[in-house]
């Protein structure tokens, strides 16, 4: 009884502190108003913990948020001392400015969406110390070679801006979601904006003139596959932090083929030609979706000698009703992922195993429409998922899907994004931006002692500490908390 009251008088202040800011819930909508400029009349929007059941709760409940609560002091934290020059005595504000722990998204509608004014926002979300401090970018084979022998690694009008103002119906372009790479990767580089390549190889999204291939032409199939490779990896060496090298390879029924048209064994063929090309510090991740077969799969490839350095793990909602029925507190399994808190965490700690990190690598958690509730219920879900994930010792990356409704592949859920199509922020985005720009950043004033030191516990990221000397002037120092 003293836990659950013990959490109840944390969420009752939490609440107060939100309303003392003139912010509402975790929707922040005064914040929303100001930030995002817009001006007009918007729905009064639901409180995201009355739109999910009592069952719902009952899973999320004071024991599980306690625990979250001290991985993240225990894990994203750090004790540090630092000494200012001529700070004895003086006032000493802590500014976090960027995180450690990498916040991405997919960047696949680079330019595309419509008008510069939607572009900019867009890209708006993305940099260092942006709600987005990482990006993963599209690689898919059908993207790089659409017809075969031609690359497509340049930028050419059909990648402008100015071309896709002029498309009426965007989803019907062939590289729809699917830009060249080349200058998202300089502006990437130009803003500090950790890069992950996805994929080398996936079987499933395949350039057309490769669908029609001759399977019985095995070993031409396998050279096709080799070169592709080979082209990434000599082409970008060590320009992107790491790669998805093999996309969904796993089978799901062992002995039994996912995709027809693949050479034997061509996750570990792909490996050796990736891990023998590319610069030893750029990290080479699988990337699958919760599978019983998932976790022994990559132990053989480990064991057989591939350099897999990071575990990508999908958690994908499709539809409708699995998010109503998860916020009804239901058993809900789909695209084979509980979405109930222990038994992630069941899997987190069965992929541990591996001893390798994890990245949170594609997740998806739609709205179920566009009503207010069915908005709160994505912020809520969406809210208590990102704390336990971030909780987690192992996960250094979480990348979200679709930033923007009506963005996703055919079959994707087109409510998933943070954005309306016109990107107008929804309360997802609130939700969220309160974690990782309240909650999860470190803002602290502290007298230094005699000798100008301060010390502090603090999220993990890049900070200023910025004083006024014995003389007056002002004094700024940029650290590192690690």
């Amino acid at each position: 009884m003293k836990k659950r009251f013990s959490h109840l008088r944390k969420q009752m202040i939490f609440l107060l502190i939100l309303a003392l800011s003139g912010i509402s819930s975790v929707n922040l909508t005064a914040q929303n108003t100001a930030e995002d400029g817009n001006q007009e009349a918007a729905r009064k929007p639901m409180d995201p913990r009355e739109a999910v059941s009592a069952e719902y709760h009952a899973l999320w409940n004071d024991d599980i948020n306690r625990e979250i609560d001290e991985r993240i002091e225990k894990y994203r934290k750090a004790d540090v001392s630092f000494t200012l020059e001529d700070a004895a005595f003086r006032e000493v504000k802590i500014a976090q400015r960027t995180h450690e722990f990498q916040f991405g998204a997919q960047i696949f509608n680079f330019n595309q969406l419509g008008s510069d004014e939607l572009n900019a926002k867009y890209l708006s979300l993305y940099g260092e110390d942006k709600f987005f401090n990482a990006a993963t970018l599209p690689f898919y084979w059908s993207g790089i070679e659409p017809e075969e022998g031609k690359t497509r690694f340049e930028a050419e009008y059909c990648d402008s801006a100015e071309y896709w103002n002029q498309v009426k119906e965007p989803t019907k372009e062939p590289h729809w979601r699917r830009p060249c790479p080349e200058p998202i990767i300089k502006f990437c580089q130009e803003n500090g904006i950790s890069m992950h390549g996805h994929p080398i190889i996936y079987c499933r999204i395949f350039p057309k003139w490769l669908q029609e291939w001759d399977p019985a032409r095995k070993d031409e199939l396998e050279k096709k596959y080799a070169d592709h490779t080979r082209r990434i990896v000599e082409r970008y060496q060590g320009q992107l932090d790491s790669w998805d090298v093999v996309n969904e390879s796993v089978e799901p029924t062992p002995g039994k083929k996912r995709y027809p048209l693949t050479p034997d064994d061509y996750t570990f063929k792909t490996w050796e030609i990736a891990q023998n090309g590319f610069p030893k510090d750029v990290l080479l991740s699988i990337n699958d979706s919760w599978r019983a077969v998932y976790p022994p799969f990559i132990r053989e490839l480990i064991d057989r000698g591939a350099k897999i350095d990071v575990v990508g793990l999908q958690m994908h909602i499709f539809g409708s009703k699995p998010i109503l029925d998860i916020a009804a507190g239901k058993d809900c399994v789909t695209n084979g992922t509980s979405w109930k808190p222990r038994d992630v965490e069941a899997y987190l700690r069965e992929l541990d195993k591996l001893e390798r990190p994890i990245h949170l690598s594609e997740i998806t958690i739609p709205a179920p429409g566009t009503d207010p509730r069915s908005e709160a219920i994505q912020a809520q879900v969406t809210r208590d998922m990102y704390r336990l994930w971030f909780s987690w010792p192992s996960i250094y990356r979480i990348t979200w899907w679709n930033v923007v409704d009506g963005c996703g592949y055919a079959g994707e859920p087109t409510k998933s994004g943070f954005f309306t199509r016109d990107m107008k922020p929804k309360p997802v985005y609130w939700a969220l931006k309160q974690l990782i720009d309240h909650e999860w950043k470190t803002n602290l004033t502290l007298k230094a002692d005699e000798n100008g030191t301060i010390s502090f516990r603090g999220f993990r990221g890049k900070y200023v500490l910025s004083w006024t000397d014995s003389n007056g002037k002002e004094r700024a120092q940029e650290v590192v908390v690690h």
